[in-house]
């Protein structure tokens, strides 16, 4: 496999993005949850390397629907 491939490109995978504290405990207020809860996402999936994250940290996924325009998806990084 070619290790100079930019999967962030594909029209398969759907943007990541890093949440900035202040923006992950709004998310996390207004769910009414903790980090915890929310799903996982591993560190060293090919998707999130780019963003330098660190285990603990919140990812926003922002995936095409065909139905809802555009919805959004939270993950905690955690190691792995």
């Amino acid at each position: 496999m070619d290790k100079n491939i930019d999967i962030t490109q594909h029209v398969l995978v759907p943007k990541h993005t890093k949440l900035s504290q202040e923006e992950a405990e709004k998310i996390l207020s207004n769910l009414n949850i903790i980090s915890s809860q929310l799903p996982k996402i591993l560190k060293t999936d090919a998707a999130i390397k780019h963003l330098n994250i660190e285990p603990g940290e919140i990812i926003e996924i922002e995936r095409d629907s065909p139905t809802a325009g555009k919805t959004k998806f939270y993950r905690v990084v955690i190691n792995g």
